[in-house]
């Protein structure tokens, strides 16, 4: 029986999980900057070599856009291209860190769709949390904004957005004048992937990043952002378009609907203020 592109992606990114589990654990002592960035470029590779070899296997027709391959140029003709990132936080991942991820998703052409194609088959894998998310996850519910804590901006511990500070005390003013009195907080969080699970586990409310990434970075969290009916674009509100020529994506904003409006509206005016 044929394997769906469901099973295939969650398979594969499990695997490659597992994979760098096993790497780090047998790789030794990481007590320098030097042994930390050897481990990095290992397990990079080995996942990346892993996860190409078993799509080829089971979709030999479909390409791949991988962060460590190649960039092919026949997928922008192709109907069907994987985007993967074989190994998300890989500075996470060589500090002994849990907040790594493997992505794996789908792009599929369709005409109709923003910038000619759509997400299917999503897995972000969290092998050191022992948690995947795919977009076949069932739904979890909607919810509101902590009653008992402050709201949670989760943001990249290194490239945070310049004007995050300004948005926060915008957004703090905001909710407060709705009756939300604790507050807003930045968390930091490794991988993309990473970021969408602190939300989806209901420890944060929304991710926003501003100072650009890749595609492979991107596409299997927004995906399963999507699937769990949370914001997911562009901060100006545009979808984001993939297995584009130049595979950039500036910015991007996911949170839970009751946020999204009011973070993106912060960030507005704290860039607009700047």
């Amino acid at each position: 029986m044929t394997r769906s592109d469901m099973d295939v992606s969650a398979s594969v990114a499990a695997e490659a999980g597992q994979l760098l589990l096993e790497l780090r654990d047998d790789f030794g002592p990481v007590d320098d900057k030097d042994r930390a960035n050897e481990l990095r470029k290992a397990a990079d590779r080995a996942s990346h070599e892993l996860i190409v070899a078993r799509l080829a296997e089971a979709r030999p027709g479909d390409v791949v856009l991988s962060e460590e391959g190649a960039d092919d140029p026949v997928r922008l003709t192709s109907d069907r291209v994987w985007i993967v990132d074989p190994l998300d936080g890989t500075w996470e991942y060589g500090q002994g860190r849990a907040d790594f991820a493997v992505h794996v998703v789908l792009w599929s052409r369709d005409a109709g769709a923003p910038g000619g194609g759509i997400l299917s088959a999503g897995t972000v894998d969290l092998p050191a949390q022992g948690l995947s998310r795919q977009v076949a996850d069932a739904v979890l519910p909607t919810r509101g904004l902590p009653a008992d804590r402050p709201v949670r901006i989760v943001a990249s511990r290194t490239r945070p957005p310049a004007t995050l500070d300004a948005a926060v005390a915008l957004l703090t003013a905001t909710l407060a004048e709705r009756g939300h009195s604790y507050g807003v907080e930045v968390m930091d969080v490794g991988s993309v992937g990473a970021k969408v699970n602190e939300i989806l586990s209901g420890r944060a409310e929304a991710y926003v990043h501003d100072t650009g990434f890749y595609e492979w970075d991107v596409a299997a969290p927004l995906s399963v952002a999507h699937a769990q009916g949370l914001v997911a674009s562009h901060v100006d509100t545009s979808p984001i378009a993939f297995n584009q020529p130049r595979p950039y994506v500036t910015d991007l904003l996911i949170g839970i609907p009751a946020l999204a409006e009011d973070l993106r509206d912060a960030m507005r005016a704290a860039a607009g203020s700047a």
